[in-house]
C-alpha cells in the first residue's frame, strides 16, 4: 500500500520516500525525517512493488529502502529502481544480522548509495529515534546536497608535468610503491567492486583497505570480493602476516595498523583505540601506520566517501613523497573524502572510478626508472 503526503510540497525541501513492511519502522523513519526542517516525507510504501509504482507519482529526491520485505524484497526493488532512476540516491535500511549484512553488501555493490542499521537495544522510542537520526540525517544530506567542498569545475586532461588548481605539483616517490592503501566510505562497496576485480593475480604488492562499515558487514564485504577477485581478499585479523598480492579489509569497529618488527615479517594489528573523525576503522589511522611501515614508498587511493577521514593521514604520506590518487567528483557518490585531499593540493591525479584500476596497476608495475609525474595519457 502506498501513502502519499497530502500537503503541498515545498520545492526547496528534500522529498524522501520510505519503504518498509513494518508499520512501526515506517513510523520511526517518518519521525526521524521530520526532525530536519529541510526534509519531508513524500510518501511511504509497505513493499517493493508499491514503491516502484510510487516513483513516478512521488518523484522523490531519495529513497529509504528496507532490505527484507514481502512481495518484492529490497535487492530486487533496488535493481528495478536503478533501471528507472539510475542516479536516484537510495539508502538501504538493514538489520544487524548475518542475513541483513549479506543482502546489504549485495545491494551496495548493485548500486545502493549507502545504508543504515536499524536501531537495536534502545530502551525507548525516543532513544531509538535519536540513534537513527544521528546516523541517517547526515547521510541523506550528503547524498542530496552538493558538498561545500564540491565544485562544478571538472579538472581538464593534463599533459605530463602540467600543474592545475587543486592538483599537487610535487613529484611522488620515484620507485614503484611497496603497498597500496585505500580509504573509502559512502558508495565504497560499489567502487571497490569496480577496482579490485580489475587487478590481476600477479599484482605485486599488498593492498590495505579501510571501508567505513560495522563489524559483520566488513566480513561479508571481504567474502564477496574474494569470490570476485583474482587476488585473495580477506577481513584483517590480529597477527595476520602481510603478503604481496593480498587485499586486507579492515574489520568493522577495529582500527587497522601495520606492525614491523626487526627480523620478522610485517603483521597486522587491530585495536579499539578511540574513534578518529567519528570512525573506527579510520583511514587516518591506517595511513599513519602505513607511513611508519613504508615511508613514502606507498600508493594511497582516496575513494568516494562522506566527511574528511584520511585527510591528515594523506598529508603525512604526501610529505614523505607517497603517490596519492583521488576519485573524481562526477563518479563519486559523495565527494567528501577525495574532495578534501584535492582541495588541499595533496592529490597527484584526480581520476574517474573506471580508470582508477589501470592507474594503480601502472604505478605498481612500472620500472623504478620511470618518471613519476602522473600522465593522463598513460591511464
Amino acid at each position: 500500500m502506498l501513502e502519499l503526503q497530502s500537503k503541498a510540497r515545498a520545492a526547496s525541501r528534500i522529498r524522501v520516500l520510505i519503504v518498509d513492511d513494518s508499520a512501526v519502522m515506517r513510523s520511526l523513519l517518518r519521525s526521524v525525517v521530520s526532525t530536519d526542517s529541510v526534509l519531508e516525507v513524500a510518501g511511504t510504501a509497505s513493499d517493493g512493488l508499491s514503491a516502484l509504482n510510487a516513483l513516478s507519482v512521488v518523484r522523490p529526491d531519495l529513497v529509504l529502502l528496507d532490505v527484507e520485505m514481502p512481495v518484492m524484497d529490497g535487492l530486487a526493488t533496488l535493481k528495478q529502481m536503478r533501471e528507472r532512476a539510475p542516479r536516484l540516491p537510495i539508502i538501504m535500511c538493514s538489520a544487524l544480522t548475518q542475513r541483513g549484512a549479506q543482502v546489504t553488501i549485495e545491494s551496495l555493490a548493485s548500486g545502493a548509495s549507502d545504508y543504515v542499521a536499524k536501531p537495536t537495544g534502545q530502551t525507548s522510542r525516543e532513544a531509538a529515534m535519536q540513534a537513527l537520526a544521528a546516523e541517517l540525517i547526515p547521510k541523506i544530506r550528503a547524498l542530496t546536497m552538493r558538498s561545500t567542498l564540491s565544485s562544478a569545475t571538472r579538472w581538464p586532461n593534463l599533459p605530463a608535468g602540467t600543474a592545475a588548481p587543486h592538483l599537487s605539483a610535487r613529484p611522488a616517490h620515484s620507485a614503484a610503491p611497496g603497498a597500496v592503501v585505500i580509504g573509502v566510505s559512502t558508495g565504497g562497496p560499489a567502487a571497490l567492486d569496480v577496482i579490485l576485480p580489475a587487478l590481476p593475480a600477479s599484482f605485486p604488492v599488498p593492498v590495505f583497505v579501510v571501508q567505513h562499515m560495522p563489524d559483520l558487514f566488513t566480513r561479508q564485504l571481504a567474502e564477496r570480493l574474494n569470490r570476485r577477485c583474482a587476488l585473495g581478499v580477506c577481513e584483517a585479523a590480529e597477527g595476520m602476516a602481510v603478503r604481496p598480492g593480498q587485499v586486507y579489509i579492515a574489520r568493522g569497529d577495529w582500527h587497522l595498523k601495520l606492525v614491523t618488527a626487526p627480523g620478522q615479517s610485517q603483521t597486522l594489528h587491530l585495536d579499539q583505540s578511540p574513534l578518529e573523525n567519528h570512525c573506527r576503522p579510520s583511514v587516518d589511522v591506517l595511513f599513519r601506520s602505513a607511513a611508519q611501515a613504508y615511508g613514502g614508498n606507498l600508493l594511497a587511493v582516496m575513494l568516494t566517501g562522506m566527511g574528511h577521514d584520511g585527510l591528515e593521514g594523506a598529508r603525512t604520506l604526501y610529505d614523505l613523497g607517497a603517490t596519492i590518487l583521488a576519485q573524481d567528483e562526477a563518479s563519486s557518490a559523495v565527494w567528501g573524502m577525495p574532495g578534501a585531499i584535492v582541495h588541499e593540493n595533496l592529490a597527484h591525479a584526480v581520476l574517474p572510478l573506471q580508470r582508477m584500476a589501470a592507474e594503480i596497476l601502472r604505478l605498481c608495475t612500472k620500472p623504478d626508472s620511470e618518471a613519476i609525474m602522473l600522465r593522463e595519457s598513460a591511464v
